[in-house]
């Protein structure tokens, strides 16, 4: 076959694409994550290796082999369609378990040209060991046994299973003694032990218990039930139970001396940062600028963190929105995160300080108080219009008639006069209109509500209390209403649709109220029960209601 000159370049061009487009592909982003950055050294945790290209490369995992041993791995290809475009991706997955206990460093992963960044990992001692060669077991830890008020304790509650088993269910310990908020940390794991040369499937949960008042906080144990399977044989219905815990509550410290009205706020861990529209260096007179302040807090609730009042000074007033409030789950528990933003608009022209802005809040693994801070700003504030310069008269050249050399005319335009005149004028009318408002007097602010949790405590103390009365319609009016104040965007409207959203024994004694007062031939109802499940219990997610008696995933470990 002959092939013109032309149709050599078309043939040639296509060889060169051929070999350009793998070695292209090859420069793909690559990151790194692991579920859980704090492990025991018999635990394993696995890592994940992310590339934003479809390619045929492995990652290479040989230096991983010197602090970790690396166990089963797989690898998943992912294509996304979007508005005709098409994208490509690579996740591979690795089962690792520290060989040392510190803190290890997972090395850079290269895939092709490209590397991930150094992940950190914490391996601590193992904890547990299982009781004589026992095939199942469970167990239960808290963080701390002394803590302050408001301050999270972390329990956690891990199921061993050496063998498989049929119909699990776990059934959560119950809390007595102080009062408490009780939420998830974070979804349920699953993952591997090696326990005495065993292989265990482990799955664990994770609670973040806030005590509200001083005292003592009792955690009966954890139940787990399962029939067990061994040698081919299913064993009839077994139970085992955790350590009981008990947790020791101490009273608010005094405040600092130089805060005295510093609002409690007890963390392991606390950020302050803040964020501007723009640089706020220089501002003209009358124009808008936001500021976002933001309190990282680990150890706290989102509701629990106070407001900061933003800091005021003369020739700027300040305009706040409604903050935005989220949550975190870390390996230490729930940070909590509110962001306040204000509109900031400079009146007088000038120079301004904006003060300290300062946060003091309690170190729970020092003991002490701390104070958080972001600096002063200088900044400048310019008139809304500058005087107009002097108007310079054009001039063009115009050629005689008698075709001499040309004159010059010379035109005065009065155009950029009028537009200036304009621009004065109504700066002085803005500023006018910005010191007449400053004069008006200000309709007092209303006081800011209280807290969702505090608003949620009292809705909670009236219904125990109502349950000891025996009052069953105001029970069911403060549980709604505390249900409205969970669950903004899918209120329960009635106590049966609350039971499923919260934990047992308490959804157990709702579903009780519920066929006492809507049932025939209903037997008389006493609350006593119902008032000490009140005192504790844990809120149930929305995407978990409904599978409220499916409370452990099926698991088949080899024997």
């Amino acid at each position: 076959m002959v092939m013109s000159g032309s149709g050599r370049v078309r043939m040639t061009l296509l060889s060169l694409l051929g070999v350009l487009l793998p070695v292209a592909g090859l420069h793909a982003a690559v990151t790194t994550t692991i579920d859980r950055d704090s492990v025991e050294l018999n635990e394993s945790f696995t890592l994940e290796v992310f590339v934003d290209a479809d390619i045929d490369v492995e990652p290479d995992i040989s230096a991983l082999q010197q602090d970790f041993y690396v166990g089963q791995s797989s690898q998943l290809s992912n294509t996304t369609i979007i508005n005709g475009q098409i994208t490509r991706s690579r996740t591979w997955k690795y089962v690792l378990m520290g060989k040392n206990v510190g803190q290890l460093i997972i090395p850079p992963l290269v895939v092709g040209t490209e590397q991930s960044e150094p992940l950190t990992v914490i391996i601590r001692e193992t904890s547990h060991a299982p009781p004589g060669e026992a095939d199942v077991f469970i167990t239960s830890e808290v963080d701390q046994s002394e803590t302050f008020v408001q301050a999270q304790v972390l329990l956690r509650i891990k199921v061993y299973r050496a063998v498989s088993t049929r119909q699990p269910s776990l059934q959560e310990p119950r809390f007595g003694g102080a009062e408490i908020l009780v939420e998830r940390a974070g979804d349920e794991r699953s993952y591997d032990a090696i326990l005495n040369g065993r292989v265990y499937k482990v799955v664990e949960r994770v609670f973040a218990i806030f005590p509200q008042e001083s005292g003592e906080v009792t955690i009966s144990p954890a139940r787990f039930e399962a029939r067990v399977l061994r040698d081919g044989r299913i064993s009839g219905r077994k139970v085992f139970e955790s350590e009981p815990q008990k947790i020791t509550v101490l009273p608010i410290p005094a405040p600092p001396a130089d805060y005295p009205d510093a609002a409690w706020l007890p963390a392991h861990d606390l950020e302050l940062t803040e964020r501007w529209s723009r640089e706020p260096d220089e501002l003209l007179a009358g124009e808008p600028i936001t500021r976002k302040v933001t309190i990282s807090v680990l150890g706290q609730l989102e509701t629990q963190i106070p407001a900061i009042e933003p800091p005021t000074a003369k020739g700027v007033n300040i305009y706040p929105d409604k903050p935005d409030l989220s949550r975190r789950i870390e390996s230490g528990g729930i940070r909590g995160i509110r962001t306040d933003q204000y509109a900031m608009i400079g009146v007088d022209p000038g120079i301004i300080q904006l003060p300290v802005l300062e946060v003091p809040w309690w170190d729970i693994a020092a003991g002490e108080w701390r104070v958080a801070h972001l600096p002063e700003r200088t900044i400048s504030i310019l008139p809304s219009g500058e005087p107009p310069e002097p108007q310079q008269a054009e001039t063009m050249p115009v050629a005689t008639e008698t075709g001499g050399p040309p004159r010059i005319v010379t035109i005065h335009s009065g155009f950029w006069r009028r537009v200036s005149e304009i621009l004065a004028v109504t700066w002085l009318l803005t500023v006018a209109a910005w010191w007449w408002s400053g004069r008006a007097p200000r309709t007092p602010r209303d006081p800011e509500p209280a807290p969702i949790y505090r608003q949620q405590a009292r809705f909670l103390k009236a219904a125990r209390k109502a349950a000891l009365n025996g009052d069953s319609a105001v029970l069911r009016q403060a549980l709604l209403n505390w249900g409205r104040l969970q669950w903004p965007d899918d209120a329960p409207r009635s106590i049966g649709v609350l039971a499923m959203r919260v934990s047992s024994p308490l959804a157990d004694e709702l579903r009780g109220l519920s066929r006492v007062c809507y049932g025939a031939n209903a037997p008389a109802w006493e609350g006593a029960a119902l008032a000490t499940a009140l005192r504790s219990f844990a809120v149930i997610d929305n995407t978990e209601a409904g599978q409220a008696d499916k409370f452990l995933p099926p698991l088949m470990p080899s024997g």
